[in-house]
């Protein structure tokens, strides 16, 4: 498995940027389909994007897209999410996911499809 730490989150106003980051260790990072997910108080954990191992394709919910990038740097071994023009709804803890590649282009979207996850960073947005 991948080790995984999530960094970036903080409080931002309504209609701000955050830029979170995730570090993985452990096994072959290009290996690795990764994904960001976030739950909100008294909420169940929701996709927010994923981005296959080669890094060139990317999916994103309905919610994110268009406001949020997800992105990645195999020789850095991090993850990124850029977060734009944030919502009060978008405020949770952010969580970063890894999953083996079953083949190149792979972007899972299902919870059950990580099998490893950091820690969480919250995210606050004040409206």
């Amino acid at each position: 498995q991948v080790q995984l730490v999530e960094s970036g989150g903080g409080l931002v106003q309504a209609g701000g940027s955050l830029r979170l980051s995730c570090a993985a260790s452990g096994r072959t990072f290009n290996d690795y389909a990764m994904g960001w997910f976030r739950q909100a108080p008294g909420k169940e954990r929701e996709f927010v994007a994923a981005i296959s191992a080669n890094g060139l394709r990317t999916y994103y919910a309905g919610s994110v897209k268009g406001r949020f990038a997800i992105s990645r740097d195999n020789a850095k071994r991090m993850v990124y999410l850029q977060m734009n023009s944030l919502k009060p709804e978008d405020a949770a803890v952010y969580y970063c996911a890894a999953t083996d590649a079953t083949w190149i282009n792979y972007v899972p979207s299902g919870i059950t499809e990580y099998n490893s996850w950091g820690q969480g960073t919250q995210v606050t947005v004040s409206s």
